[in-house]
């Protein structure tokens, strides 16, 4: 009972004296914690991370249960686990430094498009023109390799090809699988209703049950779809034919309305204000109608 009255005494009714300084240290600390988780969910260092906390909980039941064995290797082994780590993660660091350098701080303290409503990851007009450009190569067998990024980040496979960054049209798409062009090898990467990147090397799949007939475009395209949860479309250079690769499996034979209907299935769109307005001033007037 003492203990209680102490801790009350000390923590509770004893308040500490908070300056103005002190309120912006916090603030800058959350600022910075909070693009470091952000930057680590963007990058593979989400899954080290996570792997991080299984030995960090392990080390934990060590403790309790006093296994000094294990808690004698671990300490001697943090220095050489925190080198492994920065050797691991040196593209990311490094970028993750160059986009501090070109960022600008005060539009993500206080966006400015916070106003802006989000209708999905691309829009219709994106889905059409994909399906667009795939048939039209289909026709006259020109191959394509097209992934479009979904909530896992593609940067780490986009700085091994080109910067792009164009809107998706048809028309862009069709002269970059273009034979004899400088961009055609390799894959594009869509990010929402953008190009950002072409001629990216992606890694092949090792599925042993995919078809001996599939080349290395579609073994890219699958391994793509398994290590992220990325879409692929692919177009066969040498039967014409639009395959899609989506969680490791791939979908093939399809045409441009089944093609639409895959992109649609990712889309993830939520209707705006304007459209449920509209729905619902007409579902107003159906009412009225049937009264009459």
């Amino acid at each position: 009972m003492q203990q209680i009255r102490e801790f009350v005494n000390t923590y509770i009714w004893r308040m500490p004296n908070i300056i103005w300084t002190d309120i912006v240290e916090i603030a800058i600390i959350s600022f910075l914690v909070y693009n470091i988780l952000v930057w680590i969910k963007n990058t593979k260092a989400w899954s080290l991370l996570k792997g991080v906390v299984v030995i960090g909980v392990f080390l934990v039941v060590a403790a309790i249960f006093k296994m000094n064995t294990i808690l004698w290797i671990a300490e001697n082994a943090v220095s050489i686990i925190a080198t492994a780590i920065i050797v691991i993660l040196q593209p990311e660091l490094r970028k993750a430094l160059e986009e501090l350098g070109r960022k600008n701080i005060i539009s993500t303290l206080i966006p400015l498009d916070a106003g802006k409503t989000e209708t999905g990851i691309f829009s219709d007009r994106t889905i059409n023109e994909i399906a667009k450009a795939c048939v039209e190569m289909g026709k006259v067998k020109t191959g394509a390799l097209i992934v479009i990024e979904r909530s896992q980040s593609l940067a780490e496979y986009e700085r091994t090809g080109i910067d792009i960054d164009g809107i998706v049209t048809s028309q862009l798409l069709i002269n970059i699988f273009e034979h004899n062009t400088p961009l055609h090898d390799g894959a594009v990467i869509v990010r929402a209703n953008r190009v950002t990147s072409a001629t990216c090397y992606l890694p092949l799949s090792d599925n042993m049950e995919l078809s001996k007939e599939l080349g290395t475009r579609h073994r890219a395209g699958v391994g793509i779809s398994e290590a992220t949860d990325s879409l692929t479309v692919i177009v066969s250079e040498e039967t014409g034919r639009i395959s899609v690769a989506l969680e490791g499996k791939l979908y093939r034979n399809l045409d441009g309305e089944a093609l639409k209907e895959k992109l649609h299935m990712i889309q993830d769109k939520q209707p705006s204000e304007e459209k449920k307005s509209k729905r619902w001033k007409g579902r107003k007037k159906n009412g009225k109608k049937t009264d009459q």
